[in-house]
């Protein structure tokens, strides 16, 4: 088995214990709650398989939403970004010849920082619209999406940031 799988398959687990069992418990102003999980998508490799994306983020949700009793809402939300990942990907970076690539704040800080709002605010927005399912209080809905982006953009890059720092003397 490849390194990058046990890599994967490591920070799969890691991200889901830390969703359910610490930041699904934080709750600020009872609006605001950081979602992590979507980190999982931003770091694997561009070149990866489109049904190996889509069927881990599936799972992955699916696991989330089994721990928190939610019926399939972080499922859906997960499912539905990571269907579109490739697509926001040739956005923010260059397609040619980048198979083996990870967007990293290391590799390329402008499109990764960009990258990460984006695919935050898509998944974010689609959770808690698929949660509400009106329109009834899309003030408090909208609140909620920028409330918790603003708290999960910001931990994502912080994240990245100390998992991956450049090695002294390297350029």
């Amino acid at each position: 088995m490849k390194l990058s799988y046990i890599y994967e398959i490591v920070l799969f687990v890691a991200l889901i214990l830390l969703q359910t069992l610490l930041l699904n418990r934080i709750s600020l102003f009872g609006i605001a709650t950081p979602v992590l999980y979507i980190y999982f998508l931003l770091k694997l490799p561009v070149g990866r398989n489109l049904y190996y994306v889509i069927t881990s983020a599936f799972l992955m949700g699916l696991i989330i939403d089994i721990f928190l009793n939610t019926p399939g809402m972080n499922a859906a939300a997960i499912t539905i970004v990571a269907a579109l990942r490739k697509n926001i990907l040739g956005l923010f970076f260059e397609r040619e010849g980048y198979d083996d690539f990870v967007p990293g704040i290391n590799t390329a800080a402008g499109p990764f920082v960009r990258f990460t709002i984006f695919m935050v605010l898509l998944h974010l927005t689609l959770l808690f619209f698929i949660e509400s399912f009106t329109l009834f209080n899309l003030k408090n809905t909208l609140l909620r999406i920028a409330t918790s982006s603003v708290i999960t953009i910001p931990l994502i890059i912080a994240l990245d940031s100390l998992m991956f720092r450049r090695k002294a003397g390297e350029q």
